[in-house]
């Protein structure tokens, strides 16, 4: 039976993950950048993807959103394999990259308007959706200024607004607080811990910084590729005798370098 079953009852749904990877690789060439990669994120699930710049966090990400294609393994959505039915699977999936993809010439419902018709709404629906969206961060009352006049902290979380606006079950963010002040960071860490617990999202968090996560998250670790540890952060401390999930980290992967860690 799968999630698409007209016959499955409410719980049965809640039970379909928000996503599985299941023994995914890719490669560029010759070079391996993702090796039977499998993870899980259960719906109203914060799940951290730990790992350095280059780890192949971005390239993940690529597979699930079908900017590239999984020739192996499987990606499912809510029960839909993303490559064989991807117009479901996507209608599911809310994204959050890490480049900036704002018009700052626009408003924020300009902004949120166009991605609105993206999504075939009615003009009505758009600014319906919009406004519900801007609730959900914060924003409510800036619906009309320019983006160019926000905060980094404010444009990710117009940017999450916009992710948000066809009510997916699955968010998936790629180093969503780079760049950001610390208080700009709590915020928008403190919006999308919102919706997980209000919302029932699923979130996969990828991000290079040791300090985001909580101990009650389920953490990832992938390095140069490979994943070296999928569980919760108490087991991960117990596991390397570390105190710290930086330490636990620096031991998992044998880094030596200094870890950036948030200012």
């Amino acid at each position: 039976m799968t999630a698409t079953d007209p016959k499955l009852g409410a719980a049965d749904k809640e039970r379909t993950p928000a996503l599985v990877v299941d023994g995914v690789s890719h490669s560029f060439g010759d070079k391996k950048v993702l090796d039977n990669v499998s993870l899980t994120v259960d719906q109203g699930a914060f799940v951290m993807l730990l790992g350095l710049n280059g780890a192949g966090k971005s390239t993940l990400f690529s597979l699930i959103t079908r900017l590239y294609d999984n020739v192996s393994g499987e990606i499912d959505i809510r029960g839909f394999d993303v490559r064989r039915k991807a117009s479901q699977a996507l209608q599911r999936l809310g994204v959050v990259f890490q480049s900036r993809t704002l018009d700052v010439d626009l408003t924020l419902m300009q902004n949120l308007k166009y991605h609105a018709a993206l999504h075939g709404y009615s003009t009505r629906e758009a600014t319906r959706r919009g406004r519900l969206a801007l609730e959900l961060v914060g924003l409510a009352d800036r619906g009309n200024e320019k983006v160019r006049a926000l905060s980094g902290g404010q444009l990710r979380r117009v940017e999450i607004a916009r992710s948000m606006m066809h009510r997916p079950d699955l968010l998936l963010l790629d180093e969503p607080t780079v760049g950001l002040d610390l208080g700009s960071r709590e915020s928008v860490i403190k919006i999308v811990r919102e919706l997980v617990a209000k919302e029932r999202l699923g979130v996969l968090w990828a991000t290079h910084l040791m300090d985001e996560g909580l101990r009650t998250d389920q953490v990832v670790i992938l390095h140069q590729g490979v994943v070296l540890y999928n569980g919760g952060v108490p087991q991960l401390l117990t596991q390397t005798g570390t105190t710290s999930v930086r330490e636990a980290f620096r031991a998992l992967t044998g880094t030596k370098a200094p870890i950036e860690e948030a200012a």
